[in-house]
């Protein structure tokens, strides 16, 4: 199967970049994760690092996907997180996931970093925020058009660093094409580019590089002086693993 990714982790307008994004190959698949850690003078940058790297390190030894699984590596990332809180720095941190293995797939994600999945260059599916302004959308109060401008879009429900746990939402299904296309993101990006037109640059991109370019363009005529950290992972598929 051939994959091509492209990723960038900015700090914006914040003293620290408190995201982790990265691009992982395995022998039968992949794994893409983006993180944004909250916490402030760096222990969000702690959070995020850690909780990517755990949850990478459990996927590459055990790379099933089912439930089951993901939840299993998903409470050890926690775990690790809670781990390196002290009194008084209470670290924490949402995550988006997108794991691939032979030709099963699962997006997983916590918090309000989001995963958009594109097919013929038109939007599928994407991940629902873990946050006040979407529960606000979940009940008929406001629209999804106005998450973007809510006043507690920054008021997110789950994150990994809980004492109780955490409780990921896991969509697997089986089967690419090269057709597909991935995008995960922090809030601090999507915020500021729109579904349509993260549409209309995917028409215009013949790698995921360029995807990003055409998107963090349009971010950077946006954003303010005290911005938010950016981040995001694009991917593009081609095919399935069916012969791995």
């Amino acid at each position: 199967m051939k994959i091509q990714s492209a990723q960038c982790s900015m700090k914006g307008g914040r003293p620290y970049n408190e995201d982790t994004a990265f691009f992982t190959s395995t022998p039968s698949g992949f794994l893409a994760v983006v993180a944004d850690g909250l916490g402030g003078c760096g222990g969000g940058e702690t959070a995020s690092r850690v909780a990517a790297e755990v949850l990478t390190e459990e996927f590459l030894a055990k790379p099933e996907i089912t439930e089951e699984n993901i939840n299993a590596i998903l409470q050890c990332a926690n775990k690790a997180v809670l781990s390196h809180q002290t009194p008084g720095q209470e670290m924490k941190t949402t995550l988006a996931a997108l794991l691939a293995h032979k030709d099963v797939y699962a997006a997983v994600h916590v918090g309000d970093s989001r995963i958009y999945h594109f097919r013929d260059g038109q939007l599928i599916f994407r991940t629902e925020d873990h946050s006040v302004p979407q529960m606000a959308v979940l009940a008929g109060e406001i629209t999804e058009g106005q998450i973007r401008f809510h006043e507690d879009r920054n008021r997110v429900l789950r994150a990994l660093g809980g004492d109780k746990g955490v409780k990921p939402n896991i969509r697997i299904w089986e089967g690419s094409t090269d057709r597909d296309a991935f995008l995960l993101c922090s809030d601090g990006f999507w915020e500021y580019v729109w579904e349509t037109e993260m549409m209309a640059d995917l028409a215009k991109s013949d790698t995921p590089q360029k995807w990003l370019d055409y998107m963090i363009g349009r971010l950077g005529k946006r954003y303010s002086e005290k911005n938010d950290n950016f981040s995001a992972v694009a991917v593009f598929t081609d095919g399935g693993f069916q012969n791995l």
